[in-house]
């Protein structure tokens, strides 16, 4: 994740070379180390390092990767024709190349070329079963097809292998969530806890899906789970708290007539309507009004 001093190092350099006061590679090392995509302007600043031929054989060995992050942005941004002239340069200069030979799958399937990319991607990964890059792209490609069942496949099988890598576990959530298949996106976030407990994020989006769930047991998980977001964040999650508000109606609904044990306690709650008031009191005064009716529907209001 980039910092906000990175982030204002980043677009002060873009504006410098935006306003033509140089910086150009400094400025592509700097996009390059962050891992962010501005493809427009890294196609617009890469080629006017790589057309002009003394600042070009200023860059020695280093050209090459700059080739290489250029013909990535012409992607991205549809110019085609130009990452082709890119790639054409670099499979004169690397034969052999694997690296280029992703290169060469991505046109294909930036152009469109679903079969013969996948065809492409299939050959490399014979020579390298675990690069992570092409299994990503696998992924990418379904996606861009539309082909939603294809997607957890390759995500699935890309898991099997990289059981630690957390953005494909949670983009796999995303998908599953939107496809309204809760348990196995609720399987998904059981790994992401596990993996980082202390992310207030993959705590309220378990509980949101246990919630969704529904049922006594999966309600009264979910509330603490919401409780554990307001415990990560100092209190300061308004949907964490609406949940356990919300779990809280449910659980004395679902509760009745039950063992003493499964029924609410009224501690956590009034607790939870205070800091709802005192938030809305701060940042929305005018809206406590629908807060207090809010809560008093659900039955909840200290």
């Amino acid at each position: 994740m980039v910092s906000k001093t990175e982030e204002a190092e980043l677009n002060r350099l873009e504006s410098q070379v935006d306003n033509g006061g140089g910086g150009a590679w400094e400025y592509m090392c700097l996009v390059k180390k962050l891992k962010v995509r501005r493809s427009e302007k890294v196609l617009k600043h890469g080629m006017s390092i790589l057309n002009d031929l003394s600042k070009r054989s200023s860059l020695g060995p280093e050209v090459w990767t700059l080739y290489e992050q250029v013909a990535v942005a012409a992607m991205d941004c549809q110019s085609l024709d130009v990452a082709k002239d890119l790639i054409k340069l670099l499979r004169k200069e690397f034969p052999e190349s694997k690296r280029v030979g992703k290169l060469e799958a991505m046109l294909l399937e930036a152009k469109g070329s679903w079969a013969e990319a996948e065809k492409a991607y299939s050959s490399l990964l014979e020579d390298s079963p675990l690069d992570q890059v092409i299994h990503k792209r696998r992924v990418a490609m379904a996606k861009a097809q539309g082909d939603t069942s294809g997607a957890i496949e390759w995500l699935n099988k890309y898991l099997e292998i990289f059981m630690a890598d957390n953005d494909a576990w949670r983009e796999l959530a995303e998908i599953y969530v939107s496809l309204q298949m809760y348990k196995q996106a609720a399987f998904c976030y059981e790994e992401l806890i596990l993996a980082q407990p202390t992310v207030p994020l993959y705590h309220l989006a378990y509980a949101d899906i246990l919630y969704t769930l529904g049922g006594l047991e999966n309600i009264q998980t979910a509330k603490k789970y919401y409780a554990s977001v307001i415990d990560l964040t100092g209190g300061k999650n308004i949907r964490a708290l609406f949940g356990i508000s919300l779990c809280t109606s449910a659980i004395g609904q679902l509760a009745k007539g039950r063992n003493k044990e499964d029924k609410e306690t009224p501690e956590l709650q009034s607790l939870v309507v205070t800091a709802l008031e005192k938030d809305y009191k701060q940042r929305a005064p005018d809206k406590l009004f629908l807060l207090t009716t809010a809560l008093k529907s659900l039955k909840v209001s200290s």
